[in-house]
């Protein structure tokens, strides 16, 4: 009966340990995140964050003529909410006006000083020329009377009648004279007057233009559509407060909906994958479920430094081929250029791929235990890479290391394949690569395809 006891015991105690095994290990399985390595076609993409503009609009000018007037900035006093749409002809902004008010006071004092200096130089030369012309009146009576003298002297000696005659040319060259001096006199009057005329009137023209400026400083619409603030050299919206320049004038932007662009930056180790023409999956943050179309248009072949980084950005430019009602300037945009596919490859998750002693290696399944094995990797897009060697269609690998993961065996490649891809290889940069760190450099389609 002993003997039963403890052949009964031992047995509840295996049944007991068994159980507990397989309940632990069907724990441990459901901890293990696995994906299978998957066959097919493979998409290299380049995912970005852009902003939406529209590909043509009308600008919205301030006051024309501003250097005329010597206004070389103004500032925007006040302007309608961003986005608001406006009919043909209707108020947009006003400008502050201080500056030309007082340019135009000025130049109002200065023309009532030039009319009176005009009044006064009217009435000197009209003085003037009246007593020349008096003086000239009275020397033509001089002369009268000389030949009246002469006249009448006729009988007298010889020497007074000499005498009269000199007389008489005297006076009839005095008349000459005069009557020249009164001409020049009279053409300088006419000069004095033109200048102190055209001064007059150049005042009276600047202030008439410094008048029509100023009925420019409220701004109104063209024509109908959608006010967009302009966004200055800093990428600030030029609201309340901003400064319109007499170079580039533009307070705001009527853009056509009709056709957007998103604007995006490409990093510079992603631009030489990006060709004008490459289809995109647009998605607009706004709207989630909105899913659009578009293409590459436009790929800036100077880069850019970005603001507080070393970064070197390229400006692309990308077209929507839809249009929706909802799609306006400023929205945010996330795109994802498809910039080419590679048939038959084998691929699993980025997650899926480690790295450690510039060793590129995964956690494989063989069974119910796990080993690490070595691979060699290609591209990748955002979710995804591929792999060249070192894995079989849908073997089964984890996307996070077991417990005692250090412990596990590594199954190295032969040699030979490792030389076959040394020059193409890319390992990631850590265990748990961020997007970029496993991207490799471009290379030919073709070989894949083969």
């Amino acid at each position: 009966m002993i003997h039963k006891k403890y052949i009964y015991s031992i047995a509840g105690i295996v049944v007991l340990a068994v159980v507990a095994y397989f309940l632990l290990a069907k724990d441990n399985k459901g901890q293990q995140i696995t994906a299978k390595v998957q066959k097919g076609s493979f998409p290299i993409e380049v995912t970005t964050t852009g902003e939406l503009i529209a590909k043509s609009s009308e600008k919205i000018y301030g006051p024309q003529g501003l250097r005329q007037v010597q206004i070389w900035q103004v500032k925007i006093q006040d302007i309608i909410a961003d986005g608001t749409v406006v009919d043909s002809g209707q108020y947009v902004a006003a400008l502050d006006r201080t500056e030309i008010s007082n340019k135009i006071k000025d130049e109002e004092t200065n023309l009532e000083k030039l009319e009176s200096q005009m009044t006064k130089t009217r009435l000197d030369t009209s003085l003037e020329l009246r007593n020349a012309r008096d003086e000239l009146i009275n020397l033509k009576y001089s002369l009268e009377e000389k030949k009246i003298t002469l006249e009448q002297s006729k009988y007298e000696p010889p020497a007074t009648i000499r005498q009269v005659q000199i007389e008489l040319e005297k006076s009839g060259r005095a008349f000459d004279q005069a009557e020249k001096n009164y001409k020049l006199r009279y053409q300088k009057a006419v000069a004095n007057m033109q200048e102190v005329s055209a001064s007059y009137n150049q005042a009276k023209r600047k202030l008439e233009q410094m008048m029509d400026v100023l009925k420019q400083f409220t701004v109104n619409a063209p024509k109908a559509g959608m006010v967009i603030y302009k966004r200055n050299w800093d990428g600030n919206k030029m609201g309340v407060g901003a400064t319109v320049n007499a170079w580039d004038n533009v307070v705001a932007e009527l853009p056509d909906l009709s056709e957007m662009i998103s604007k995006t930056y490409v990093n510079e180790i992603d631009i030489s994958k990006v060709k004008s023409g490459q289809q995109v999956k647009i998605g607009i943050d706004a709207f989630p479920e909105k899913k659009f179309t578009g293409k590459v248009i436009e790929v800036a072949n100077i880069g850019e430094q970005q603001q507080n980084t070393n970064a070197k950005v390229y400006e692309v430019r990308i077209l929507v081929n839809e249009f929706d009602s909802i799609l306006r300037p400023a929205m945010t945009t996330k795109n994802t250029i498809l910039t080419s596919i590679i048939d038959s490859v084998l691929f699993i998750p980025l997650e899926a791929i480690f790295n450690q002693d510039s060793i590129t290696f995964v956690y494989k399944k063989d069974g119910r235990s796990v080993v690490r094995q070595q691979v060699v990797v290609g591209l990748s897009n955002d979710n995804e890479i591929i792999l060249r060697a070192g894995l079989a269609e849908k073997d089964e690998v984890l996307l996070v290391p077991p417990e005692n993961s250090e412990k596990l065996s590594l199954e190295t490649l032969p040699k030979e394949v490792l030389l076959k891809y040394k020059d193409k290889q890319t390992a990631p940069k850590s265990q748990k690569p961020p997007r970029d760190s496993v991207k490799a450099k471009p290379e030919n389609p073709a070989v894949f395809k083969k």
